[in-house]
């Protein structure tokens, strides 16, 4: 399974922001090499769920609006992601519906992915000194 860049940047966003505090679109884009345009759109999706929170003006950016002990990964990456793995997951017409197993261990194995996830917040991912010295002077 790979992940869509906009839950990856939503990821390296919320790291960067646990690390440096508070931060703008425009640092963050410069410490990732992401493309401002698109950090705003993860910006506002991570502002709408509570994750983050912005203030304007001068001596403004962008700060976690909870610790990031209480921000789950799991929970970012189903937000983020469209987590239908195949179309008869989304409710599709399949001729072999009746007797494919397929799905079931698709959902079983898409469980257990988002059951690793769910054991990390953003506050574990942040625990390495070295990604702290790497955020910090970047």
């Amino acid at each position: 399974m790979r992940l869509t860049a906009f839950s990856d940047y939503s990821l390296r966003t919320l790291i960067c922001l646990a690390v440096r505090g508070q931060s703008t679109i425009a640092d963050i884009s410069r410490v990732y090499g992401i493309s401002e345009a698109h950090l705003t759109k993860v910006i506002h999706q991570l502002g709408l769920a509570g994750d983050i929170e912005t203030t304007r003006g001068r001596g403004g950016g962008i700060r976690l609006a909870r610790p990031a002990a209480a921000i789950n990964v799991g929970a970012v990456v189903r937000r983020t992601e469209d987590l239908a793995l195949v179309t008869c997951m989304e409710g599709g017409a399949c001729l072999i519906a009746p007797a494919c197993r397929l799905q079931t261990a698709l959902k079983e194995a898409l469980e257990a992915f988002l059951a690793v996830l769910d054991r990390y917040t953003i506050a574990d991912l942040t625990a390495a000194p070295a990604l702290v010295r790497l955020l910090e002077t970047a």
